[in-house]
């Protein structure tokens, strides 16, 4: 079987981590080798400036920083895994990619999107995802169900921000979609686990 590259994108507790795995496991059943991964991370040194990312206190970084820290961790990512990987044949599917820098440090951030336009075609060049899957869900939905998680590692930065820059990270995803309608769907995440399974599969299955 080709190589498929996968992204899941979204706002905080919109269900990408669970239906990744849901996704990977209906893979695997139709014989497909399958790789999961996620943003900033994957590597051991892009695990560790997601650290620098994800926690501390909301104002450590600019926009403009926090886009530079995420795409260095995306070199190391793709050089490492995500590349390799595809030139094995693997299904890659990854938990936030290019998207996200775009949404968070650009569209709610404020950083410049021309800045970010270079950086991408820079590192991440011809190997965009084929497929990327856009989790919508009203944010202080999606903020409730986050902090709900307790997570012991404080990786709550972002969730810390407040519901306007949510408020303005959701109509980035949005606007990313309506902008690129080919390689991006959107899968309607206030629906119940269930529900969300299905509709990732049907638009999967159809790309496939």
């Amino acid at each position: 079987m080709s190589s498929i590259f996968i992204t899941f994108e979204g706002g905080e507790g919109s269900g990408k981590s669970t239906q990744i795995h849901r996704l990977a496991a209906q893979l695997k059943e139709q014989g497909r080798d399958v790789l999961i991964t996620r943003e900033p991370g994957g590597t051991a040194e892009a695990e560790a400036i997601r650290t620098l990312l994800v926690s501390g206190d909301v104002a450590r970084w600019t926009a403009k920083s926090e886009a530079l820290l995420n795409y260095a961790a995306r070199e190391q990512h793709l050089e490492q895994v995500i590349r390799p990987a595809l030139a094995g044949g693997k299904t890659v599917l990854c938990d936030r990619f290019m998207d996200s820098t775009r949404a968070y440090q650009g569209y709610a951030g404020g950083c410049d999107l021309g800045f970010i336009d270079a950086l991408e075609k820079a590192i991440v060049g011809i190997t965009r995802p084929d497929l990327t899957l856009v989790f919508d869900l009203n944010p202080a939905i999606g903020l409730a169900r986050a902090r709900s998680r307790g997570d012991a590692h404080a990786e709550d930065r972002y969730e810390r921000k407040g519901l306007a820059f949510h408020q303005q990270l959701r109509e980035g995803f949005l606007d990313i979609l309506r902008k690129e309608p080919k390689r991006c769907r959107l899968v309607d995440a206030a629906q119940d686990i269930e529900a969300v399974a299905e509709d990732v599969w049907s638009i999967v299955k159809g790309a496939l």
